[in-house]
């Protein structure tokens, strides 16, 4: 389990300001994005995903989370994905992050089925006309990968690594997501260069930036 603790010192005491939120439906069926706050973080994107439901496991069953958050880590539409639309927010998108609760039947006879939450990231070169076009950088999940992905409730935190050759980076990153039937939100966030990174890793928690102990720098 990812253990976080407080950091002292004012830079780091105030609430953080939300990336983006978004009002869900109550008729929703599955569990979407209500408040994020991305950033950079030492040679990572640091994610903290709020839904308004519990993503993955009994409560949700077989509608649990799908849902992606892409990032365009250079804020240019020159590079990354193309899609038909040329209007698409999602142009220019360098990452697709794409978070599904996922639930298997095939345990053992009588024993209830196993869920987690899983996270894919693609990196989309220009090449790129859909999501699946991307290659993959990692798959991860949060009972095997705890040092980068961490459920807690209905927050899950995420550590995105930035260290591809192949990613391009600048002072400035755009995040969209697309919330079902909604239209696409955008924000602009720091990038990676002379994102002010600071020292070790961090991610997002409790309306603080935590220490992940158990992480690699």
């Amino acid at each position: 389990m990812l253990l976080c603790t407080l950091l002292a010192g004012t830079a780091f005491a105030a609430k953080e300001r939300a990336t983006f939120r978004y009002t869900a439906p109550p008729e929703g069926e599955r569990p979407v994005i209500v408040n994020a706050v991305i950033g950079p973080q030492g040679s990572d994107f640091a994610m903290r995903l709020r839904f308004d439901k519990v993503p993955f496991g009994d409560a949700c069953k077989n509608r649990c989370a799908n849902t992606t958050v892409l990032l365009d880590t250079d804020n240019s539409k020159q590079t990354g994905l193309r899609l038909a639309a040329k209007n698409a927010p999602g142009n220019g998108a360098d990452v697709a992050v794409i978070i599904q609760g996922v639930r298997d039947h095939a345990s053992q006879q009588g024993a209830p089925p196993a869920s987690w939450l899983r996270v894919k990231v693609r990196l989309l070169g220009s090449e790129a006309s859909t999501l699946d076009d991307g290659e993959l950088l990692a798959e991860l999940n949060h009972r095997q990968d705890p040092e980068r992905l961490h459920v807690d409730g209905e927050t899950l935190y995420l550590l995105v690594d930035a260290t591809s050759p192949s990613l391009p980076a600048a002072r400035r990153a755009r995040v969209v997501y697309q919330p079902p039937g909604a239209r696409p939100l955008q924000a602009t966030i720091p990038g990676m260069i002379g994102g002010g990174s600071g020292k070790g890793v961090r991610i997002f928690k409790d309306g603080s930036w935590g220490k992940a102990r158990d992480a690699t720098p």
